[in-house]
């Protein structure tokens, strides 16, 4: 039975990763979109065989087998995450008005993709809604009365979003001393502890001293008053927690191989609210828990 091509265009973001890109491209292969915007890195020249690596990535775009609008973003020198994935997305929403974004480590169950679809269509016009996130972090608790809740926090692990909301994006962060200078992160995060961890991220990548690109999308949505949509199901695994990541090095992250579930027919919330009680969870569990849970999460993962 023929597959019936998928219109939502999807932006692809690899680097040196071929075993877990071949992974998530065969999710990809299986919605055959319409449309597909590859971007890769190159390599460091101070990493031995990650030139092959690279190479050997990139062989993914061999494997197209279908009726597809390719394009293709490929950098020959390393230009390191903040500027290749940050510039990448740049490139894919000077192409496109919308669309999903997958890093080469974010394996989706195939419901993702629909899902991501019916709601950019669903919020295309509500520019209050600037972010679509596939994973959940609320370890089976749901929230509201939808297939979905709504949140303060982005999630990038398979997202998507319209053009509309990323051009909001600054990746030097030039608006941060005035946010500071006014006080505002007091009035976007009234919880304190939220707000130092917030703060000292945004510092860190306003001052350059991390090399990411997510904390200034955060950044983005936060000073816009923009919501975050999460869905009620987890609907990514991040297979990348190994020595070869970027950031998510820890094999034993309690975020790790988290089981990815398919979510059915889509039922919208009543109403448009954060869920405090949820980002609550999700911080104090994941974005900063403290050393005891880490060390019980740690614990739980060896022996149960």
């Amino acid at each position: 039975m023929a597959v019936q091509p998928f219109a939502t265009p999807i932006l692809f973001l690899v680097f040196n990763r071929p075993d877990t890109t071949e992974k998530v491209f065969a999710k990809i292969r299986d919605i055959q979109p319409r449309q597909l915007f590859i971007s890769a890195d190159g390599p460091r020249s101070d990493k031995k065989d990650e030139k092959h690596k690279c190479e050997e990535t990139r062989k993914v775009i061999q494997r197209i087998d279908w009726e597809c609008d390719l394009k293709t973003n490929l950098s020959e020198k390393n230009l390191g995450c903040r500027v290749g994935v940050s510039s990448g997305i740049n490139w894919f929403f000077s192409n496109v008005t919308e669309g999903i974004i997958l890093e080469d480590d974010c394996l989706p169950d195939t419901s993702f993709f629909h899902y991501c679809e019916t709601l950019l269509k669903h919020y295309r016009d509500n520019e209050r809604i600037m972010h679509i996130g596939g994973t959940n972090f609320q370890d089976g608790n749901t929230l509201g009365d939808g297939s979905y809740y709504f949140s303060a926090f982005n999630h990038v692990w398979g997202w998507a979003t319209w053009k509309r909301a990323w051009n909001l994006y600054d990746v030097n962060m030039k608006s941060y001393p005035e946010c500071l200078r006014q006080g505002l992160l007091n009035q976007l995060f009234p919880d304190p502890a939220i707000r130092n961890y917030w703060k000292k991220n945004f510092d860190l990548v306003f001052e350059n001293k991390k090399d990411t690109w997510d904390f200034q999308w955060q950044y983005a949505s936060a000073i816009n008053h923009g919501l975050s949509i999460i869905p009620n199901r987890n609907l990514i695994t991040n297979i990348g927690f190994d020595a070869n990541a970027t950031h998510t090095v820890d094999h034993s992250h309690s975020l790790a191989n988290m089981r990815a579930e398919a979510i059915q027919d889509i039922i919208h919330p009543t109403t448009i609210i954060i869920e405090q009680k949820a980002d609550k969870y999700a911080f104090r569990h994941y974005l900063s828990p403290p050393k005891w849970r880490k060390v019980w999460s740690l614990i739980r993962r060896i022996f149960y």
